[in-house]
């Protein structure tokens, strides 16, 4: 058995509301280890973030909020996601459906998501946004050039998804989530991502954007606030 001591503050948290943390792998007890730990802070995140705050003054110099607003779409969306995996991991007390427990981060704010990640994801949401054909309606492929580009990007997420868990960058500990069967990887790991930012980024008044925009981060601000904050669930 482990000592409870050695993990940071909010991993205490969780394990102490676990039935059997006994079943973690050591995967997910690689990713408590520094989860949400200040000691993992390094000054590249600094850089990381006002590379990406460049990102959006750029385009807001421009007055692409379409561009902007489907980028935090994107960037929502994967909070969802990543809540939803944590909670899994919670629940299952055996492994997330992903983990980033990889030294060199500089902070692991879920345990499937790290510093990075999160960074990375909005700058992705913004590149996917810009690629979108003023005309909507355009055949991209035989189909809408929406879904085109959706299904496009999904797949490209996904190899380079499995590069990355090739590599022990991440973790994947459930038979449904592999390279072998990438299909739930394509289906809910990313799909719904551009799917969302190109919903927003369509829609026909910036009032509309910023309220759907304004409720996916409120969702994910609300699960935070609960199951973090409030119940130490993740």
């Amino acid at each position: 058995m482990f000592d409870v001591v050695q993990f940071p503050p909010a991993a205490q948290r969780i394990l102490a509301n676990m039935q059997h943390p006994e079943t973690l792998t050591a995967s997910s007890l690689q990713g408590l280890a520094i989860l949400r730990d200040p000691a993992q802070f390094n000054w590249s995140v600094i850089t990381l973030f006002v590379l990406v705050l460049m990102v959006y003054v750029n385009e807001y110099s421009k007055k692409n909020y379409s561009v902007i607003l489907g980028g935090l779409a994107f960037w929502g969306m994967d909070w969802f996601n990543e809540t939803w995996n944590a909670l899994w991991f919670f629940f299952t007390e055996r492994a997330p459906v992903w983990g980033a427990p990889g030294g060199g981060t500089g902070g692991l704010l879920l345990i499937g998501l790290n510093v990075e990640i999160t960074l990375m994801f909005a700058v992705l949401g913004v590149a996917a946004a810009k690629l979108l054909p003023a005309d909507r309606e355009a055949r991209m492929f035989g189909m809408n050039n929406r879904l085109a580009l959706a299904i496009g990007g999904s797949i490209g997420a996904c190899i380079i998804e499995c590069c990355l868990n090739a590599a022990g960058a991440l973790t994947w500990e459930w038979r449904y989530w592999q390279a072998s069967f990438p299909f739930l990887l394509f289906l809910v790991g990313y799909m719904p991502f551009f799917l969302a930012c190109y919903w927003v980024h369509d829609l026909p008044t910036l009032a509309k954007q910023l309220k759907a925009v304004a409720f996916i981060l409120g969702f994910d601000l609300v699960t935070f606030l609960i199951f973090g904050c409030g119940l130490h669930w993740i």
